[in-house]
């Protein structure tokens, strides 16, 4: 008799390496010409990123330098979910991005449809902010994560636990 294998699937951002990016793109800003004198800030509260810049056009410069930044670093930009932009005091303007951790219910019910309709003998469970797939065949589990990759998902997703 076989014996069952399994992995587990997980959406995670590494916050250190969100720290780091956001360094390396803070040393970037501060040495470009085009946001010399300017107010730009980005900072990490807990789990969420605060954008602060001079006006909307520069906020969103300031989100392209980051972005690029954390591409870099191999952080997903997909589980960066950004707010509405807001003001701020000295006629700044500000935009918090939350940092996504965890598989929320809806996108757990998609991968498992997403599991379902692969017809492969395997089963998946929620447990709480990660799905655990497992069967007897490692080639079935194999198709599962790549039918999964294959997938336009709205978070990113890692496979980890793989026994």
């Amino acid at each position: 008799m076989s014996k069952e294998s399994s992995f587990d699937i997980v959406s995670k951002v590494d916050l250190s390496e969100v720290t780091n990016a956001i360094h390396i793109a803070m040393k970037e800003i501060q040495n470009r010409y085009d946001f010399k004198g300017s107010k730009s800030d980005i900072s990490l509260e807990k789990d969420e990123l605060v954008l602060i810049s001079d006006d909307e056009f520069k906020l969103e410069q300031l989100k392209d330098v980051l972005i690029g930044k954390l591409i870099k670093r191999g952080v997903p930009t997909k589980n960066i979910q950004y707010g509405k932009i807001e003001p701020a005091s000295g006629g700044t303007v500000r935009q918090r991005a939350k940092l996504v951790q965890g598989i929320d219910k809806d996108n757990a019910k998609k991968i498992n449809t997403i599991i379902k309709n692969t017809g492969l003998k395997v089963k998946s469970q929620i447990q709480d902010d990660q799905i655990r797939v497992s069967g007897k065949s490692k080639d079935d589990l194999q198709k599962v994560i790549a039918a999964i990759r294959e997938a336009d998902l709205p978070i990113d997703v890692q496979f980890v636990n793989y026994r």
